[in-house]
């Protein structure tokens, strides 16, 4: 299934964006950070081949004016990510691709939240 091997890889990937990652929020953490959010992994399986699709969401948190920060964010972790040929321990990637972006502000009328969506499919 290689989900956690996965994540480390993109996990790497998006340490070039010049900003924080995590996959658990520190309580003092401060926007803009990029957070690895939910995912699901599926059978994806051929009658020849083994393999797993991932679904992931990458979530973006912003303060700064307006969506400029966010979508600026946002465009940085689908360049990171979208068809990268990222080295996944223990498998091998068939590709990774963007597939969706929603950008919401919160309730607070200042944080700004971007969730981006990808789909991945591995082969041990």
């Amino acid at each position: 299934m290689s989900s956690f091997a996965l994540q480390q890889a993109v996990f790497a990937a998006l340490g070039t964006i010049g900003v924080p990652v995590y996959d658990h929020v520190p309580r003092d953490a401060a926007p803009p950070f990029v957070v690895i959010g939910e995912g699901t992994v599926n059978d994806w399986s051929t009658k020849t081949e083994t393999g797993s699709e991932h679904l992931l969401t990458i979530h973006m948190w912003s303060r700064g004016a307006g969506m400029q920060e966010a979508r600026a964010l946002a465009d940085a972790v689908r360049a990171a990510l979208d068809g990268a040929a990222l080295s996944v321990a223990g498998a091998t990637l068939i590709g990774i691709a963007f597939q969706s972006a929603q950008f919401t502000r919160q309730k607070d009328g200042v944080t700004l939240r971007a969730a981006l969506k990808f789909r991945a499919v591995t082969e041990p």
